[in-house]
C-alpha cells in the first residue's frame, strides 16, 4: 500500500537483549548498540510485512543485522496490501507470524481489540519513553496498553517541484497556501500545468484534504475528526473541502484537468513532473516521492527535483502529517520471546541506521543521528518530522476503519474522487462522507 503508511510522520535505544542507555547527537548509532552474542541461535522468527521490491530488500538488511547479533533465522512473509485479512487467516490456520509490520493505526487497533497482540516488553516501553515523542507512543497504544513500536515513518507534508519549471515561471517556493495557488496560476500562464495529481489512487486525495484540514482547522479538530468525535458535516470540514475544491475547479492548474487526474496513478503523477516530457511543475505527496524520482526516473533529488513543506492555510500552522509502519508481536506466534527480541532490536538506532543508509526511509527515533541518512533531502525531511515532536498528526485515513479510510472504490477514497470530478457542492460531499464514516465506525 503506497499510503505509507506513508506519515508521515513518522527513535529508540538499547537492544534489550539488555536495554542500555544510548545518547543522542551525531554519534555512530552502532556505537550504542548492545552486544547480543548468539542468544537465539537455532531459533526461527517469522516476520510479516506489506513491503515488496526495494523496501523489502532494505528491510531484509535490517533483519540480517538482527541475525548477526542474535543468531536467529528470519523468515519473511509478504502480506500484500490487505494485512488484516491475511494475518487473520494465518492466525485461524495456526500459522501466525511472530511479528507483523502494520501500516495503519486503525489496523493496530483492530488487532488489539481482536485479542491478537502481546503487550510490548518493559524494555521496549522504556526505550520508547526515552527516545520517541509521546505522540508516536500514543499511536501505538490501545486502551492504555502499549502494543506497537513505530519503526518506519513518512513525512506526508512535502510538495515536490521542478526547479527548472519554477525558474521558467519566475516563482519561488511558497510559505502559504494562498501564495502556492497564486504561483500555480503564474506557472499555468507560462504554458505548463501547475500540479500533477494521482487521482486514480484515491489515497492521494485524502492526503490533500488532511494537510489542508490540519492547518486550517487545527490539531484539536483534526484529532476529533480522526476519531469521529465530530461529524464530517462539521463546518470545519466543509470549509476545507471548499478550499480543496477551489483547486479542483481550475482545470488549467491540473495536468489533464480533473478527468486526466482521475486516470493518473501516483507513480505517473511523479513522472508528469520529473520525466523527460514534463506536464506539470509540482506534485504533492510524501517524502517517498524521492524514491520514485531516484529509482524510477533516475533523476537527482536536490538538483532535478526539490521540495518545500506543505504551506500554511489561512494563517494556521504549517501542517506536519505523518504516516508509519509499526511492529507488533502476535500472541499466537510460534516464537513469542524471539519476536519480542526482534522488537527490542528494531527499537535501536542501529537497526534504523541500516535502512537509513539504504535510503527511502525515515525513522521516528530521535536517537538516530541525521548523519545516518544517505542524502541531504532525507536529512531535511527527518529533521522536519522529528522537529515537529508532538505536533505531528498521523495520517487521518489510516486511523479510520479500513472500510472508510483504506479501501479502493469505496468510502473516503471514492467520495474524494467523485469530488475531484465535480467539486461544485462541498456540503453535499461532506454529507456523503459522514454517511460512509458513520457506517464504518459503527461496524
Amino acid at each position: 500500500m503506497m499510503k505509507r503508511t506513508v506519515v508521515a510522520t513518522a527513535l529508540i535505544c538499547g537492544l534489550a537483549l539488555s536495554c542500555t542507555g544510548c545518547g543522542g547527537g551525531d554519534s555512530d548509532p552502532a556505537a550504542s548498540a548492545p552486544k547480543g552474542g548468539q542468544a537465539l541461535k537455532g531459533q526461527k522468527v517469522t516476520v510479516a510485512a506489506v513491503w515488496t521490491g526495494e523496501e523489502q530488500a532494505s528491510f531484509k538488511k535490517v533483519l540480517d543485522g538482527f541475525t548477526r547479533k542474535t543468531g536467529a533465522e528470519i523468515q519473511f512473509v509478504s502480506t500484500g496490501d490487505n494485512v488484516s485479512t491475511v494475518i487473520g487467516s494465518k492466525i485461524q490456520g495456526g500459522d501466525a507470524p511472530d511479528v507483523v509490520m502494520v501500516p495503519q493505526v486503525g489496523v493496530v487497533q483492530q488487532f488489539a481489540k481482536s485479542g491478537w497482540l502481546a503487550p510490548l516488553s518493559a524494555n521496549v516501553k522504556a526505550a520508547a519513553t526515552k527516545n520517541y515523542a509521546q505522540v508516536w507512543q500514543d499511536y501505538g497504544t490501545v486502551d492504555g496498553t502499549f502494543y506497537a513500536l513505530y519503526f518506519k515513518a513518512s513525512d506526508k507534508s512535502t510538495v515536490w517541484y521542478s526547479p527548472t519549471a519554477f525558474a521558467n515561471a519566475g516563482v519561488t517556493p511558497p510559505t502559504t497556501y494562498e501564495q502556492m495557488m497564486t504561483d500555480a496560476k503564474t506557472i499555468a500562464d507560462s504554458g505548463l500545468s501547475a500540479f500533477a495529481i494521482g487521482g486514480q489512487d484515491g489515497w492521494t486525495l485524502t492526503d490533500w484534504f488532511e494537510n489542508i484540514y490540519l492547518s486550517q482547522a487545527g490539531a484539536e479538530n483534526y484529532d476529533k475528526l480522526a476519531q469521529h468525535k465530530i461529524p464530517w458535516t462539521d463546518p470545519t470540514v466543509v470549509k476545507s473541502l471548499t478550499t480543496l475544491g477551489e483547486l479542483f475547479k481550475q482545470k488549467t492548474l491540473i495536468a489533464g484537468g480533473a478527468e486526466g487526474a482521475l486516470r493518473t496513478d501516483f507513480p505517473t503523477s511523479v513522472t508528469q513532473v520529473f520525466g523527460d516530457e514534463p506536464k506539470a511543475a509540482m506534485t504533492y505527496e510524501g517524502d517517498f516521492v524521492s524514491g520514485n524520482i531516484t529509482n524510477d526516473l533516475h533523476k537527482k533529488v536536490g538538483t532535478d527535483a526539490k521540495f518545500f513543506a506543505f504551506p500554511s492555510v489561512d494563517g494556521g500552522p504549517a501542517p506536519v502529517v505523518g504516516g508509519g509502519d509499526a511492529a507488533v508481536a502476535l500472541k499466537e506466534g510460534k516464537n513469542p520471546s524471539g519476536g519480542m527480541k526482534l522488537l527490542e532490536y528494531l527499537a535501536t538506532p542501529e537497526a534504523a541506521g541500516i535502512w537509513a543508509k539504504s535510503g527511502g526511509f525515515l525513522s521516528p527515533n530521535k536517537s538516530l543521528p541525521l548523519s545516518s541518512y544517505s542524502n541531504d533531502t532525507l536529512r531535511q525531511t527527518a529533521k522536519s518530522l522529528i522537529g515537529a515532536g508532538d505536533n505531528v498528526r498521523f495520517d487521518m485515513s489510516d486511523q479510520a476503519p479500513a472500510a472508510f479510510g483504506g479501501t479502493a472504490g469505496t468510502g473516503e477514497w471514492k467520495l474524494l474522487q467523485d469530488f475531484l470530478a465535480d467539486p461544485s457542492d462541498p456540503a453535499a460531499t461532506a454529507k456523503k462522507l459522514e454517511t460512509a464514516a458513520a457506517k464504518a465506525y459503527k461496524n
